[in-house]
Formats: structure tokens, C-alpha cells, sequence
């Protein structure tokens, strides 16, 4: 019976390597992710470029993509500019499979952040469909996407699944279900881990995110907001659940641990990284893991056409960025009155970390 291969989000810092050096040397690292577009205008130091060359031509290299922003209602240069960068990744370096994350991150001078979610809505989907099938066309491999952490309502966190279950159906993805993603929505919105698991189609899920976050004091004086920053150790919660995702989830082929590269600092947080790399792989070796029949996968040809559109949702994920980014009065922005989204029903905690994770982001 084989299990799922245990690998590491490849981080470019040099004190990154260093750190996880004795899980390298002991070939305990079965697999690297790496988010390529990160370093799309960047040249890659030779040890990285070394190091990601050896797993891809071991056929144990995994792509991520951060910056593709699937739900821009409009299409742009940038993304033409992204796909092509991508085709010459491909050229480069052997990859298994590719992905991308839910939501949209990319309006006028908004570049970098958190990826927002967009409602399940016919039109959001038909573009969400059309972004990935042109990230298909692009590669020979299978792509897949990952759920999000950040959820302006409950709405959001209910309707995820169902979104990204029919987001693939057309191009025959798969899913990332990135489990502490799954926990900042369970804290947050005070509904249990396994009850948001159950959402989402786990037959679809050929990959699994583990990693570690951070609290952020509650700005209405409630509990605080749990945070996807990838800065500490996986909390106990994701531990004892994965157990139990490992047996729902028999098309599962790989489990990945994120740390962002310059929070391995010291001694004692190189430590906790190791005690987590080590527990997550005593789970996986002793886990009842039955793995499904793997079917094989099959690129469906797509045809050429115009990218799909919408200027009107276009517009408001502009305004909605700019709100959230002058940091607009919280009231003002649940009454404003939008088409397609409906901040009506947000959470005014999620809107206020919304704002703070744009201003972090985007300081001037």
C-alpha cells in the first residue's frame, strides 16, 4: 500500500536550506514544492536552482502558483505575460503537477496580499473556468487548486468546496486542501474542522498543506483572528485531524509542510520544525491510508477563444480593493451596495483583517 510522498514548500532564503538541511541529508524530504512564479524576474541563487533541478529530474518536483489570480474579471496583459513566463518554466524544469489558489488578488495597483474570495455565482465561475483552462492549455500536466483561508462570512467558508469542485470538473483537476487554511475558517467562524472538511469533494484531493500561523488581537474585543502567516508550528488541532483526513482522502499523493523561509531563526524554532516534520511523517507511516485506484489522467484539449469577462464585477473588485485598502469606515463598507458581492453579510472582524493584510502589503 503506498503512501502519500511527505515533501516541503521550497523557500529561496539561503537560512532556509541551511535549516532543513538534516531532513535533506537523510533523504526524509520526498518531494518540493515550489511557487516558480515567485522568481518569474529573479535569478535563482545556483545551490536553489541545483537543489530544484535534482528533484524535478527525479520526477518529485511540485509547482505552485501564487500571482495567476484566477477570479480578475478582467483579462489582462499581466496574465498573458504570467502564461508565457509559465510555458518557458515548463521548458526549464520538469514539474508533476501545477496549482493555483482560489480568489482574486490582482486589481489596478493592488498587486501582492491575500488572495479574496469571490461569491459561487454563474458568471464568477464561468471566468474561473475559463483562467484555468488557459493555465491548462499552457502545461502537459495536471493543475490543481487550493482552498482559502481567508472567508468574509460563513457563506464563504460553506460554499468553497462546491466552488472549487466545479471550478476542475472541466479541465479533470484536483484539489490542495490545505488543513490549516480549513483551521483559521474553523476558529474563525466557530465551526468545527471536520464539518468544513465534509464540504469539500475529498475523492478531488490529490494534496494536503500542512503549516503553522499566528493570532491577531480581535479589533471588537471578541476572540482573536486566527492568521494563514506560515510562522510557527502546526497547531494540535490539524495534527490529530489529519489522521482521519488521511483515511477520507484515497486519491491523496502528497503532504506538504509550509514555513515561510526566515522564521527558522533559531535554534528552538529549527527544533519545533523538525518535531512537526518528524510527527507528521510517524502519522503518514502509521496512518490506514487505503489508497483509491489511481485512474490516469488525460489533458482535455481546449478550444481557442476570447477570455471571458465582466466589467461590472471588475469594477467592484476594484472599489472593494480600494475600500479595504484607504481602510474605509467598516459600516460603510458592509452598506455598500455591489452586484455580485454582498458585504452585507460579512463579518466586520474579516473586513477590518482585510484591511490590514492589503495595508501590510501594499504600504503606499
Amino acid at each position: 500500500m503506498k503512501k502519500p510522498l511527505l515533501g516541503l514548500a521550497m523557500m529561496p532564503e539561503a537560512d532556509f536550506v541551511s535549516a532543513i538541511l538534516p531532513v535533506l541529508q537523510n533523504n526524509a524530504v520526498d518531494v518540493l514544492e515550489w511557487s516558480f512564479d515567485t522568481f518569474y524576474d529573479v535569478d535563482e541563487p545556483e545551490w536553489l536552482s541545483g537543489l530544484l533541478d535534482f528533484y524535478a529530474e527525479n520526477s518529485r518536483l511540485l509547482g505552485h502558483g501564487v500571482y495567476y489570480s484566477l477570479f480578475d474579471a478582467r483579462w489582462t496583459d499581466r496574465q498573458e505575460d504570467w502564461l508565457k513566463k509559465l510555458k518557458e518554466e515548463f521548458k526549464h524544469r520538469k514539474y508533476n503537477h501545477i496549482t493555483e489558489h482560489f480568489g482574486f488578488m490582482n486589481t489596478e495597483n493592488f498587486h501582492q496580499g491575500v488572495p479574496l474570495p469571490v461569491p459561487l455565482h454563474s458568471k464568477t465561475l464561468q471566468i474561473g473556468k475559463d483562467r484555468l483552462k488557459r493555465l491548462q492549455d499552457a502545461v502537459e500536466v495536471p493543475v490543481g487548486l487550493e482552498n482559502l483561508a481567508f472567508s468574509f462570512s460563513v457563506d464563504d467558508v460553506k460554499e468553497q468546496g462546491e466552488f472549487l469542485n466545479k471550478l476542475v470538473e472541466d479541465i479533470d483537476g484536483f484539489l490542495i486542501l490545505d488543513l490549516h487554511n480549513i483551521y483559521c475558517q474553523s476558529c474563525n467562524f466557530e465551526i468545527a474542522m471536520q464539518e468544513i472538511i465534509s464540504l469539500y469533494p475529498l475523492e478531488k484531493v490529490k494534496e494536503i498543506h500542512l503549516s503553522g500561523g499566528s493570532w491577531q488581537e480581535s479589533a471588537y474585543g471578541k476572540s482573536p483572528v486566527r492568521r494563514d502567516t506560515h510562522d510557527d508550528k502546526i497547531p494540535e488541532e490539524i495534527l490529530n485531524t489529519f489522521p482521519e483526513v488521511l483515511s477520507q482522502c484515497h486519491n491523496l499523493e502528497y503532504t506538504i509542510i509550509e514555513r515561510l523561509g526566515h522564521t527558522l531563526d533559531t535554534d528552538i524554532k529549527k527544533q519545533v520544525f523538525f518535531d512537526d516534520f518528524n510527527r507528521v511523517k510517524k502519522i503518514i507511516e502509521i496512518s490506514d491510508f487505503h489508497a483509491g485506484n489511481k485512474r490516469g489522467w488525460n489533458k482535455k484539449n481546449g478550444e481557442y477563444s476570447t477570455p471571458v469577462e465582466d466589467l461590472l464585477l471588475y469594477d467592484e473588485q476594484t472599489k472593494l480593493t480600494k475600500m479595504l485598502f484607504e481602510e474605509t469606515n467598516i459600516d460603510s463598507v458592509k452598506n455598500q451596495m455591489f452586484h455580485y458581492f454582498k458585504p452585507g453579510n460579512w463579518d466586520e472582524e474579516m473586513i477590518s483583517t482585510a484591511q490590514q493584510i492589503i495595508k501590510k502589503w501594499n504600504p503606499y
